[in-house]
Protein backbone atom coordinates (compact mmCIF):
# COMPACT_ATOMS: atom_id res chain seq x y z
CA UNK A 1 0.00 0.00 0.00
CA UNK A 2 1.44 3.44 -1.06
CA UNK A 3 2.44 5.95 1.57
CA UNK A 4 1.28 8.88 -0.79
CA UNK A 5 -1.16 11.57 0.58
CA UNK A 6 -2.82 12.75 -2.43
CA UNK A 7 -3.67 15.93 -0.62
CA UNK A 8 0.23 16.42 0.20
CA UNK A 9 3.05 16.05 -2.02
CA UNK A 10 6.57 15.25 -0.14
CA UNK A 11 9.15 17.87 -1.28
CA UNK A 12 11.71 17.33 -3.05
CA UNK A 13 15.46 18.22 -2.46
CA UNK A 14 15.22 21.96 -3.32
CA UNK A 15 12.05 22.16 -0.51
CA UNK A 16 13.69 20.72 2.21
CA UNK A 17 16.56 22.60 1.72
CA UNK A 18 14.71 25.40 1.71
CA UNK A 19 12.06 24.44 5.12
CA UNK A 20 15.30 24.34 6.29
CA UNK A 21 16.47 27.42 5.93
CA UNK A 22 12.76 28.49 7.06
CA UNK A 23 13.02 26.75 9.94
CA UNK A 24 16.63 28.06 11.09
CA UNK A 25 15.70 31.76 10.37
CA UNK A 26 12.56 31.76 11.92
CA UNK A 27 14.31 29.89 15.48
CA UNK A 28 17.08 32.88 14.92
CA UNK A 29 14.49 35.61 15.23
CA UNK A 30 12.71 34.26 17.97
CA UNK A 31 15.70 33.79 19.79
CA UNK A 32 16.94 37.38 18.76
CA UNK A 33 13.35 38.47 20.12
CA UNK A 34 14.15 36.50 23.71
CA UNK A 35 16.97 38.00 23.79
CA UNK A 36 15.58 41.52 23.32
CA UNK A 37 13.10 41.12 25.75
CA UNK A 38 15.34 39.67 28.44
CA UNK A 39 17.39 42.70 28.01
CA UNK A 40 14.32 45.17 28.36
CA UNK A 41 13.02 43.73 31.55
CA UNK A 42 16.53 43.44 32.78
CA UNK A 43 17.02 47.37 32.37
CA UNK A 44 13.93 47.72 34.07
CA UNK A 45 14.46 45.85 37.09
CA UNK A 46 11.60 43.24 36.15
CA UNK A 47 13.90 40.48 36.45
CA UNK A 48 15.12 41.14 40.23
CA UNK A 49 15.25 38.36 42.34
CA UNK A 50 13.31 40.75 45.21
CA UNK A 51 9.96 41.28 42.93
CA UNK A 52 9.98 36.94 42.24
CA UNK A 53 10.63 35.71 45.85
CA UNK A 54 7.35 36.49 47.94
CA UNK A 55 6.13 33.72 44.81
CA UNK A 56 8.05 30.70 46.58
CA UNK A 57 8.89 32.19 49.93
CA UNK A 58 5.93 34.25 51.10
CA UNK A 59 2.93 31.80 52.16
CA UNK A 60 0.47 34.77 52.81
CA UNK A 61 0.43 35.63 49.07
CA UNK A 62 -0.84 32.14 48.74
CA UNK A 63 -2.84 31.94 51.31
CA UNK A 64 -5.11 35.41 51.38
CA UNK A 65 -4.87 35.90 47.46
CA UNK A 66 -4.14 33.00 45.05
CA UNK A 67 -5.69 30.49 46.64
CA UNK A 68 -8.90 31.76 47.32
CA UNK A 69 -9.13 33.39 43.71
CA UNK A 70 -8.59 30.03 42.55
CA UNK A 71 -11.44 28.79 44.63
CA UNK A 72 -13.91 30.67 43.43
CA UNK A 73 -12.60 30.23 39.72
CA UNK A 74 -13.23 26.03 40.12
CA UNK A 75 -16.65 26.93 41.35
CA UNK A 76 -17.92 29.11 38.79
CA UNK A 77 -16.42 26.57 36.23
CA UNK A 78 -17.70 23.74 37.55
CA UNK A 79 -20.78 24.80 38.39
CA UNK A 80 -21.04 26.30 34.79
CA UNK A 81 -19.89 22.82 33.68
CA UNK A 82 -22.37 20.92 35.26
CA UNK A 83 -25.40 23.29 34.25
CA UNK A 84 -24.15 24.17 30.41
CA UNK A 85 -23.57 19.88 29.57
CA UNK A 86 -26.75 18.63 30.14
CA UNK A 87 -28.81 21.65 28.96
CA UNK A 88 -26.35 21.97 25.87
CA UNK A 89 -27.28 18.44 25.66
CA UNK A 90 -31.16 18.99 25.53
CA UNK A 91 -30.82 22.13 23.35
CA UNK A 92 -29.06 20.21 20.51
CA UNK A 93 -31.42 16.99 20.50
CA UNK A 94 -34.15 19.35 20.41
CA UNK A 95 -32.96 21.44 17.23
CA UNK A 96 -32.82 18.00 16.18
CA UNK A 97 -36.45 17.31 16.72
CA UNK A 98 -39.15 16.28 13.90
CA UNK A 99 -41.62 18.43 15.84
CA UNK A 100 -41.26 22.09 14.10
CA UNK A 101 -43.14 23.16 17.41
CA UNK A 102 -40.10 22.35 19.44
CA UNK A 103 -37.07 22.57 16.62
CA UNK A 104 -38.29 26.19 15.55
CA UNK A 105 -37.96 27.63 19.45
CA UNK A 106 -34.87 25.40 20.43
CA UNK A 107 -33.57 27.26 17.45
CA UNK A 108 -34.31 30.48 18.41
CA UNK A 109 -32.84 30.36 21.66
CA UNK A 110 -29.77 28.62 20.37
CA UNK A 111 -29.18 31.40 17.99
CA UNK A 112 -30.31 34.07 20.27
CA UNK A 113 -27.72 33.30 22.80
CA UNK A 114 -24.78 32.27 20.70
CA UNK A 115 -25.20 35.98 18.91
CA UNK A 116 -24.36 38.11 22.86
CA UNK A 117 -20.89 38.17 24.02
CA UNK A 118 -20.70 36.43 27.11
CA UNK A 119 -19.66 40.01 28.49
CA UNK A 120 -23.30 41.68 28.13
CA UNK A 121 -24.78 37.96 29.80
CA UNK A 122 -23.03 38.70 32.59
CA UNK A 123 -24.01 42.38 32.99
CA UNK A 124 -27.73 41.70 32.34
CA UNK A 125 -27.23 38.95 34.76
CA UNK A 126 -26.09 40.87 37.33
CA UNK A 127 -28.92 43.69 36.74
CA UNK A 128 -31.71 40.97 36.58
CA UNK A 129 -30.17 39.23 39.57
CA UNK A 130 -30.06 43.08 41.51
CA UNK A 131 -33.48 44.20 40.14
CA UNK A 132 -35.92 40.77 40.22
CA UNK A 133 -34.08 38.51 42.64
CA UNK A 134 -33.46 38.44 46.35
CA UNK A 135 -30.11 36.96 45.77
CA UNK A 136 -27.83 38.61 48.43
CA UNK A 137 -24.81 41.00 47.41
CA UNK A 138 -22.56 38.79 48.32
CA UNK A 139 -23.81 36.01 46.09
CA UNK A 140 -24.98 37.94 42.93
CA UNK A 141 -21.33 38.15 40.95
CA UNK A 142 -20.95 34.35 41.38
CA UNK A 143 -25.03 33.89 39.89
CA UNK A 144 -24.20 36.79 37.13
CA UNK A 145 -20.70 34.84 35.83
CA UNK A 146 -22.29 31.13 36.06
CA UNK A 147 -25.43 32.50 34.15
CA UNK A 148 -23.82 34.19 31.63
CA UNK A 149 -21.56 31.00 31.33
CA UNK A 150 -24.35 28.62 30.81
CA UNK A 151 -26.51 30.77 28.60
CA UNK A 152 -23.79 31.16 26.19
CA UNK A 153 -21.48 27.92 26.49
CA UNK A 154 -24.95 25.74 26.76
CA UNK A 155 -25.89 27.38 23.18
CA UNK A 156 -22.45 26.42 21.94
CA UNK A 157 -22.49 23.04 23.04
CA UNK A 158 -25.79 22.47 21.11
CA UNK A 159 -24.53 23.39 18.25
CA UNK A 160 -21.75 20.71 18.66
CA UNK A 161 -23.99 18.29 19.75
CA UNK A 162 -26.11 18.78 16.66
CA UNK A 163 -23.07 18.44 14.53
CA UNK A 164 -21.97 14.95 15.83
CA UNK A 165 -24.97 13.44 15.62
CA UNK A 166 -25.43 14.80 11.98
CA UNK A 167 -22.02 13.52 11.05
CA UNK A 168 -23.03 9.74 11.71
CA UNK A 169 -24.02 7.59 9.50
CA UNK A 170 -27.67 7.83 8.05
CA UNK A 171 -27.69 3.94 8.34
CA UNK A 172 -27.14 3.65 12.30
CA UNK A 173 -30.63 5.70 12.58
CA UNK A 174 -32.44 3.18 9.74
CA UNK A 175 -30.87 0.11 11.15
CA UNK A 176 -32.44 1.13 14.48
CA UNK A 177 -35.70 1.83 12.78
CA UNK A 178 -35.96 -1.15 11.14
CA UNK A 179 -35.78 -3.19 14.63
CA UNK A 180 -38.72 -1.17 15.88
CA UNK A 181 -37.05 1.57 18.10
CA UNK A 182 -38.77 4.71 18.68
CA UNK A 183 -36.57 8.15 17.59
CA UNK A 184 -36.20 8.73 21.77
CA UNK A 185 -34.21 5.42 22.19
CA UNK A 186 -32.78 5.63 19.13
CA UNK A 187 -31.27 8.86 20.01
CA UNK A 188 -30.22 7.86 23.75
CA UNK A 189 -29.15 4.27 22.67
CA UNK A 190 -27.71 4.73 19.25
CA UNK A 191 -26.59 8.15 17.79
CA UNK A 192 -25.41 9.65 21.35
CA UNK A 193 -23.16 6.89 22.55
CA UNK A 194 -21.52 6.89 19.09
CA UNK A 195 -21.29 10.83 18.88
CA UNK A 196 -20.19 11.38 21.85
CA UNK A 197 -16.10 10.34 21.14
CA UNK A 198 -16.23 12.22 17.79
CA UNK A 199 -17.65 15.35 20.07
CA UNK A 200 -15.12 15.22 22.87
CA UNK A 201 -12.54 17.48 21.82
CA UNK A 202 -14.83 20.44 20.96
CA UNK A 203 -16.27 19.58 23.83
CA UNK A 204 -13.31 19.94 25.91
CA UNK A 205 -12.48 22.98 23.83
CA UNK A 206 -15.49 24.59 25.26
CA UNK A 207 -14.70 23.79 28.76
CA UNK A 208 -11.32 25.02 28.53
CA UNK A 209 -13.38 28.45 27.23
CA UNK A 210 -15.85 28.40 30.53
CA UNK A 211 -12.89 28.21 32.76
CA UNK A 212 -11.03 31.41 30.90
CA UNK A 213 -14.33 33.36 30.71
CA UNK A 214 -14.43 33.28 34.60
CA UNK A 215 -11.78 35.73 34.57
CA UNK A 216 -14.85 38.12 32.83
CA UNK A 217 -16.26 37.83 35.99
CA UNK A 218 -13.64 40.15 37.84
CA UNK A 219 -13.30 42.58 35.09
CA UNK A 220 -17.44 43.36 35.13
CA UNK A 221 -19.70 42.40 38.11
CA UNK A 222 -16.22 42.58 40.81
CA UNK A 223 -16.52 38.60 41.23
CA UNK A 224 -13.04 37.69 42.81
CA UNK A 225 -11.28 34.84 40.99
CA UNK A 226 -8.10 34.19 40.13
CA UNK A 227 -7.53 37.38 37.30
CA UNK A 228 -9.10 39.45 39.77
CA UNK A 229 -6.16 38.62 42.43
CA UNK A 230 -3.37 39.95 40.22
CA UNK A 231 -3.91 43.98 41.70
CA UNK A 232 -3.75 42.37 45.35
CA UNK A 233 -0.95 40.51 44.73
CA UNK A 234 1.12 43.60 42.71
CA UNK A 235 0.35 45.91 45.56
CA UNK A 236 1.25 43.81 48.19
CA UNK A 237 4.10 41.55 47.23
CA UNK A 238 5.51 41.56 44.34
CA UNK A 239 5.43 43.39 40.68
CA UNK A 240 3.01 43.55 37.63
CA UNK A 241 4.73 41.27 35.55
CA UNK A 242 5.05 38.46 38.22
CA UNK A 243 1.49 38.62 39.03
CA UNK A 244 0.84 38.11 35.52
CA UNK A 245 2.90 35.17 34.98
CA UNK A 246 1.62 33.72 37.71
CA UNK A 247 -1.21 33.60 37.36
CA UNK A 248 -1.14 32.94 33.72
CA UNK A 249 0.84 29.61 34.53
CA UNK A 250 -1.81 28.60 36.87
CA UNK A 251 -4.40 28.74 34.07
CA UNK A 252 -2.06 27.13 31.60
CA UNK A 253 -2.08 24.09 34.61
CA UNK A 254 -5.85 24.08 35.04
CA UNK A 255 -6.53 23.84 31.37
CA UNK A 256 -3.61 21.23 30.53
CA UNK A 257 -4.83 19.10 33.35
CA UNK A 258 -8.42 19.46 32.25
CA UNK A 259 -7.42 18.55 28.64
CA UNK A 260 -5.55 16.09 29.87
CA UNK A 261 -8.27 14.49 31.59
CA UNK A 262 -10.20 14.58 28.49
CA UNK A 263 -7.52 13.00 26.37
CA UNK A 264 -7.67 10.06 28.53
CA UNK A 265 -11.34 9.83 28.83
CA UNK A 266 -11.57 9.54 24.42
CA UNK A 267 -8.90 7.20 24.95
CA UNK A 268 -10.98 5.22 27.44
CA UNK A 269 -13.91 4.98 25.51
CA UNK A 270 -12.22 4.19 22.54
CA UNK A 271 -10.74 0.86 24.37
CA UNK A 272 -13.86 0.02 25.77
CA UNK A 273 -15.50 -0.12 22.62
CA UNK A 274 -12.84 -2.26 20.62
CA UNK A 275 -13.33 -4.76 23.43
CA UNK A 276 -16.76 -4.91 24.64
CA UNK A 277 -17.90 -7.51 21.59
CA UNK A 278 -19.19 -10.73 22.64
CA UNK A 279 -18.94 -14.13 19.87
CA UNK A 280 -22.32 -16.06 20.54
CA UNK A 281 -21.44 -19.93 20.33
CA UNK A 282 -24.00 -22.34 18.85
CA UNK A 283 -25.58 -23.24 22.74
CA UNK A 284 -25.73 -19.43 23.59
CA UNK A 285 -27.99 -18.84 20.31
CA UNK A 286 -30.36 -21.99 21.52
CA UNK A 287 -30.64 -20.26 24.72
CA UNK A 288 -31.44 -16.89 23.49
CA UNK A 289 -33.71 -18.23 21.05
CA UNK A 290 -35.65 -20.64 24.12
CA UNK A 291 -36.09 -17.52 26.19
CA UNK A 292 -37.59 -15.56 23.15
CA UNK A 293 -34.65 -13.24 22.73
CA UNK A 294 -34.02 -14.01 19.23
CA UNK A 295 -35.31 -15.79 16.41
CA UNK A 296 -34.86 -19.45 16.56
CA UNK A 297 -33.39 -21.42 13.34
CA UNK A 298 -36.71 -22.14 11.44
CA UNK A 299 -38.15 -18.01 12.67
CA UNK A 300 -37.54 -16.66 9.26
CA UNK A 301 -39.61 -19.15 7.20
CA UNK A 302 -41.99 -19.13 9.86
CA UNK A 303 -42.62 -23.38 9.59
CA UNK A 304 -39.29 -24.90 10.13
CA UNK A 305 -38.94 -26.65 13.66
CA UNK A 306 -36.50 -26.47 16.32
CA UNK A 307 -33.29 -28.63 15.36
CA UNK A 308 -34.57 -31.83 18.17
CA UNK A 309 -31.03 -33.00 19.87
CA UNK A 310 -29.95 -36.54 19.98
CA UNK A 311 -32.10 -39.21 18.66
CA UNK A 312 -31.61 -42.21 20.37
Amino acid sequence: MSDLNVLYDAPGPRARVRNSLYTALFLAALVAAGFWIHGRLSDRGELEWRLWEPIFTDSRLWTNFVLPGLQDTLIAAGLSMVIALPLGALLGIGRLSDHRWIRVPVGAVVEFFRAIPVLLLMLFANEAYFQWSNVTSDLRPLYAVVTGLVMYNASVLAEVVRAGVLALPRGQSDAARAIGMRKGQIMVSVLLPQAVTAMLPAIVSQLVVIVKDTALGGQLVQYTELRSTIGDIDNNFTSLLAAFTLITVIYVVLNFLLTSFAGWLERRIRRGRRTTGAVLTTDMTDELAAAGDVPGPGAAGGTAEAPRKGRG
